[in-house]
């Protein structure tokens, strides 16, 4: 699998987010005959108000204009809550990722609009969302019927719940009881569970596990600590193999593995990967514990932004089965092969939402690791895969610059014959037709 990206060791949709979704057809435009167009117009008065886009081209272009503003907004806000010059502890894991997924969501309204105006065009009846609530900044913005506020607010009553749990209890502020009574409130009152394969993308993004109670295992992990950072707990976090295992900061570990009712406080807290012998947390003790490296809380979104990559990723190639992000780099290094021709169409088709989504959550993870070699290497083939060849050229050139050599060397002819494309591409947008054949 292409995405193995090394973590540093210390440092959609209001309903769905679903794969199957949406066609983009920007450019296509119907023709109707005079018979058609009164039964057009009617359509096209009523769906005015629901798709702003579709009323006029001065509502077009100051609804495109919003939504690049809106895109931009939720990316700085990123930016700014995981930027280096705040210190890590201050770095909030739930609001960096609910402005992920409000950047997301933007870019998918916004695709949806414009699909709607395309079928409105060719006088396809469009249903539309009577409900929809307007909004005009990111903070105000419904992700499925809540704002960033209102999901941060849920973190908090699920903390509350946990209180109400030890009051009603009796119990005091014991490391193991605050625990269990986490476990309790999250697990069997909430019914939250681990997803054990990605295959629906609102297991995914954070507002859409607290919807739904069912998610990856990083965001579990994640919504664990923000609700035991709200009880005045500190939970900690590493990488153990293929598994990111999380337990309470504490100088006495062993507590966490002693067996009651079937199972140690630290399996319940993690999952079955602690009990599966072919898992590597199965072999963690209390003392081992101690020597494990510490994620920080960027290194947490990191792997968030890793895992969505890979997700859309799937989701973009899922009908060329087998592709990899690096194919393309083994054909140009092989001196073997034939001349290719330029414009032959040999770059395979993709779901161009979900790959603009993988490329946005590679941006994001960038700015996290701007000197991650097999990251920019992976985002440049992206690139390349939704035809931005520019673009592409200069990733990959960067990414030369910090990569092995035997990694340089891979990538040079290939980067070499993307300058080609990109001239080509150049010269066909002049109007001239001559292919040209890369040697």
């Amino acid at each position: 699998m292409d995405f193995v990206y090394c973590m540093p060791a210390v440092s959609m949709v209001s309903q769905t987010f679903a794969a199957d979704h949406f066609f983009i057809r920007y450019d296509h435009h119907h023709h109707h005959d005079h018979k058609d167009l009164g039964r057009w117009r009617s359509r096209t008065t009523a769906a005015a108000s629901a798709y702003p886009l579709f009323s006029n081209p001065k509502a077009s272009s100051s609804r495109h204009k919003f939504y690049q503003e809106a895109l931009k907004t939720a990316r700085d806000k990123f930016a700014r809550e995981i930027s280096f010059q705040s210190e890590d502890k201050d770095v909030s894991l739930a609001k960096a990722l609910l402005y992920v997924a409000a950047e997301d969501e933007t870019f998918m309204v916004f695709n949806r609009e414009m699909d709607a105006c395309s079928f409105l065009n060719e006088g396809i009846d469009v249903c539309s969302s009577s409900n929809a609530r307007e909004w005009d900044s990111v903070e105000q913005m419904p992700l499925d019927g809540k704002t960033i506020s209102e999901w941060l607010s849920e973190l908090d009553a699920i903390a509350k719940e946990v209180e109400a749990e030890l009051v009603s209890r009796d119990i005091g502020c014991h490391l193991v009881e605050v625990l269990q009574a986490v476990n309790l409130v999250l697990f069997e009152l909430r019914g939250f569970k681990r997803s054990p394969v990605l295959v629906d993308s609102k297991h995914s993004y954070l507002h859409l596990v607290l919807s739904s109670g069912c998610g990856s295992a990083i965001l579990l992990s994640i919504i664990y600590i923000e609700v035991c950072r709200r009880l005045g707990l500190t939970i900690v976090g590493s990488r153990v193999g293929e598994d990111f295992l999380i337990w309470p900061q504490t100088t006495y570990p062993e507590e966490l593995f002693k067996v009651t009712s079937g199972h140690s406080l630290f399996a319940v807290v993690n999952g079955r990967c602690v009990e599966d012998p072919r898992s590597m947390a199965s072999d963690l003790t209390g003392s081992s514990l101690l020597g494990l490296e510490i994620a920080s809380n960027r290194d947490i979104v990191g792997i968030a932004l890793a895992n969505l990559i890979r997700f859309h990723w799937k989701s973009a190639s899922r009908s060329n089965l087998g592709l990899m992000l690096t194919s393309p780099l083994r054909h140009a290094h092989n001196a073997d092969e034939k001349p290719n021709k330029i414009d032959k169409p040999n770059v395979p088709l993709l779901r161009p939402q979900d790959l603009k989504l993988a490329i946005m959550a590679s941006e994001r993870l960038l700015i996290l690791q701007p000197h991650n070699w097999a990251l920019r290497r992976d985002h440049g083939m992206m690139l390349y895969y939704n035809r931005e060849y520019g673009k592409a050229v200069q990733e990959l050139s960067i990414c030369m610059a910090f990569a092995p050599e035997e990694e340089a060397e891979l990538l040079e002819p290939f980067v070499e014959k993307l300058h080609l494309m990109r001239l080509e591409s150049s010269w066909k947008s002049l109007g001239h037709t001559a292919s040209m054949t890369v040697k």
